[in-house]
């Protein structure tokens, strides 16, 4: 009964992070951590999707496997357009995948992480290991993991960003074979609350301008100290194709994503500039409870694909989170309501005919009043997202959302700050039988949960904790499935 209407979830087994996001003659290609032979975490392959449109994806064979240089840890892929790794017929061009080789040092047990290569020449269906494996090692740092590459065309150079510890070493390359190092970032910047993994760089305009920003995004792992367990910061700066400078304070902390289970997102390469938008995908969970998620005989899930964009929000540029438009084909039905008052007592009641849901609200926060928004089943849970305006907080509440002994610290009420706008919120949330996705001012604030509920979400409350709150518009969207739900 949790498998995912519309978002992305393993076929069988085990999945977490996305791999080798690329775009490559008509297909988004998704690779992902895959233990194939448990619903635990495990002997490491990349399993592989494929799909036209971000929506709809086809369940392709396991594409990477452990060879004798190990198991198959995160990375990217790119095309490799002038065929400068010479891996491809003279003329043609293919993917390369770049990703982290794990072992063991012989002789001792310690941990290997090194940096190694696979191409294909027809469009990712079938991959070869390049002989040289691995490219780059370095002995003295266990965790050396996750490469994402790219190409910097000012310096008519390779880029890999890759973790390093709590830091980001960046190397460069003419030919994706030869690495060097180039730079490091992150010493005493940001939040260093548990080991940096999954980084990504890339460029983006500001405001949709002729200015230009980089964006560095580290998904953090989390120690046993930090409430939220593990979550992902986000960097602005520039970068000259050497090194990255971050434009804030070393102490200022930017979320990508303010709920719990976004973790290890990054995003697409070789979007064509026909098209031209930055998008993200994530790990739809967090590290200390993956392994405990009741989904029967899969476990994993990614979030939305996200477009990423940057603003200026209050003299800040900010990252700004919008789902694919793709999505609105998922769209089967609809409701509307304007100017529309609902209180504790009046609140407005709809029984759903699905539990996937789309829900678009406009609220006056003139009233000071905390509206409420509970997703409620049968068996009396509910998950409740709400806003707050006396303290500008939106917040995701799932202390009574079902089964919710996954962990002790999964049944909790936590918030994130969002000022209103002209005197109004506006919230997009997305419902699916075991997520909810919250889209707060247009995607300026984000937050992704999981949910269990005890039995399908079928009816939607929402009111106050007190007196009046106008709604100015409210529409609700019942979704196409595109996964049954099993067990």
């Amino acid at each position: 009964m949790f498998r995912p209407g519309f978002h992305f979830s393993v076929p069988s087994n085990w999945m977490n992070d996305p791999n080798g996001l690329v775009y490559y003659e008509g297909k988004y290609h998704l690779f992902y951590q895959h233990h194939p032979y448990s619903t635990d975490w495990g002997t490491m392959h990349w399993g592989h999707a494929a799909s036209d449109d971000l929506v709809h994806w086809e369940d392709k064979p396991i594409a990477l496997f452990p060879d004798e240089h190990g198991t198959i840890f995160s990375g990217s892929c790119v095309v490799d357009w002038h065929n400068s790794s010479g891996f491809f017929a003279e003329g043609t061009h293919g993917l390369v995948a770049i990703f982290t080789h794990n072992d063991t040092y012989p002789g001792s047990g310690q941990p290997r992480q090194r940096q190694s290569l696979a191409y294909s020449s027809d469009k990712g269906e079938t991959w070869s290991f390049y002989s040289g494996n691995p490219v780059l090692s370095e002995p003295t740092l266990i965790d050396f993991r996750d490469p994402k590459v790219f190409w910097h065309s000012p310096s008519s150079h390779w880029v890999m960003v890759l973790a390093a510890g709590d830091r980001i070493q960046l190397y460069r390359s003419e030919n994706l074979r030869d690495w060097k190092l180039a730079s490091e970032f992150g010493a005493g910047e940001g939040s260093h609350r548990g080991v940096w993994e999954c980084p990504d760089l890339f460029e983006l305009p500001v405001d949709d301008g002729e200015r230009t920003k980089w964006v560095l995004i580290v998904s953090v792992g989390g120690d046993q100290d930090c409430p939220e367990g593990s979550h992902t910061q986000y960097f602005i700066g520039e970068f000259d194709g050497i090194r990255f400078v971050n434009d804030y304070s070393p102490e200022h902390v930017l979320r990508l994503d303010q709920g719990r289970d976004h973790y290890a997102g990054v995003t697409y390469s070789d979007i064509p500039d026909a098209d031209g938008r930055r998008i993200l995908i994530g790990w739809m969970t967090n590290l200390r409870y993956a392994g405990n998620t009741p989904t029967g005989t899969w476990r994993g899930a990614m979030t939305l694909p996200r477009v990423l964009t940057l603003v200026t929000v209050e003299g800040e540029i900010v990252l700004k989170q919008s789902p694919v438009h793709e999505l609105m084909q998922l769209r089967n039905g609809a409701a509307n309501w304007n100017d529309i008052t609902v209180s504790a007592e009046v609140p407005l009641e709809v029984d759903t005919e699905t539990e996937l849901l789309e829900l678009e609200i406009e609220m006056d926060i003139s009233s000071d009043q905390e509206l409420q928004v509970k997703v409620q089943s049968s068996q009396a849970c509910e998950t409740i997202i709400g806003y707050d305006p006396g303290s500008q907080r939106l917040f995701i509440d799932r202390t009574h959302s079902g089964h919710i002994d996954v962990h002790p610290d999964f049944a909790i009420k936590h918030n994130a700050p969002l000022a209103p706008k002209n005197g109004k919120i506006k919230l997009q949330l997305w419902v699916d039988r075991s997520a909810v996705e919250v889209y707060a001012n247009d995607g300026i604030v984000v937050m992704t949960d999981l949910i269990f509920p005890i039995s399908p979400v079928n009816r939607l409350w929402i009111g106050t904790n007190a007196g009046p709150v106008l709604l100015t518009s409210l529409k609700l969207h019942t979704l196409e499935s595109l996964r049954d739900a099993d067990s």
